[in-house]
């Protein structure tokens, strides 16, 4: 609902495709703009645009097999890796993508992997959509991405991170960044006992974390299962060193290569994982679970099977299933 509903929230690029608040739009003006002069370069695309916004004004959301536009052109994204440069690609679906990536439309639904595209006027406010781009310079946009970025996990460390993928910078940049947000009271150090690297976290977290650590927080142990694609996941070195947590997404992995599933979750109990979950909706209306494995040392006790059970059930709800079979 906040995505495709209440328009809280936004499908957009910043670390690859990604989902964030809508009011962080004019922070990527420089994306669409960069879109924009790279979409001029292919001939036709012009034409095209004009075309496909006359027939989404007057017959709304569209995708590129109900767009009226036939034929190939020669395009790429200048943001992700759709299109070739030596190869044509469908017309509709181009210039779908092109006004899609320079802001003029925004994915009004998915039907499947289907996506549809609205004009994005119709859908967020103009004082966002023509708002200034709210820094000055490149270097202040990276820092607020490395700010955002860190925010999203909860806690990093100034290393050559996945999390940080995609804002291009190189050592000595990403560390001046983590110095400037530290001086500036945007991040502060936290020391993890046995870990001599420091890990920052956002200041505005400070005393959450604090009041978790002194246990004043009344925060009772709850099962999760983790999306593969989770911030929290993002960087996977990073979870080994703090919980000594090993996964793989094995989704490419070939079947005979894979040590547990296509489709593993990582199980979070509290404050540890506790194993690994593989859970797949079928045709029947059934979740079925196909795998799960504890990590080594975990004692299935009451409680935990509660847990599991609980959180199996709202699984299967969200998965659109009646419930789920062992």
């Amino acid at each position: 609902e906040l995505l495709y509903h209440d328009r809280k929230l936004i499908d957009y690029v910043d670390k690859e495709l990604s989902i964030w608040p809508v009011e962080d739009w004019p922070y990527f003006l420089p994306f669409r703009e960069r879109s924009r002069q790279s979409g001029d370069t292919f001939e036709e695309m012009q034409d095209l645009k004009a075309t496909a916004i006359r027939y989404i004004d007057e017959n709304g959301p569209v995708c590129s097999d109900t767009l009226p536009i036939d034929g190939e052109i020669f395009w790429h994204s200048s943001m992700h890796w759709s299109g070739s440069r030596h190869k044509k690609s469908s017309a509709s679906r181009a210039v779908l993508e092109q006004l899609y990536t320079e802001g003029k439309l925004i994915i009004h639904h998915k039907n499947g992997n289907r996506k549809y595209y609205d004009l994005a006027e119709k859908h967020i406010s103009e004082e966002i959509l023509t708002a200034e781009d709210p820094c000055r310079s490149e270097s202040e946009f990276q820092a607020w991405r490395v700010l955002r970025r860190i925010g999203a996990v909860g806690l990093l460390w100034d290393k050559n991170s996945s999390a940080l993928l995609g804002i291009g910078l190189k050592a000595e940049q990403r560390k001046q960044i983590f110095e400037q947000l530290t001086a500036e009271g945007n991040i502060i150090p936290v020391m993890v006992e046995g870990i001599r690297t420091p890990f920052y976290c956002l200041s505005a977290d400070e005393e959450l974390l604090k009041s978790v650590l002194v246990g004043s927080t009344d925060m009772k142990p709850r099962l999760s299962f983790i999306a593969p694609l989770d911030p929290l996941f993002w960087d996977k070195s990073l979870i080994r060193s703090l919980w000594e947590f090993q996964y793989s997404w094995e989704i490419y992995t070939p079947a005979d290569k894979r040590k547990y599933g296509y489709y593993t979750l990582p199980v979070l109990y509290g404050d540890r994982f506790i194993g690994r979950i593989e859970a797949v909706p079928g045709k029947d209306g059934i979740l079925h679970v196909k795998g799960l494995w504890y990590e080594p040392g975990v004692r299935q006790t009451k409680k935990l099977n509660a847990a599991l059970e609980r959180t199996l059930r709202q699984f299967a709800v969200f998965n659109g299933c009646s419930h789920y079979e062992m």
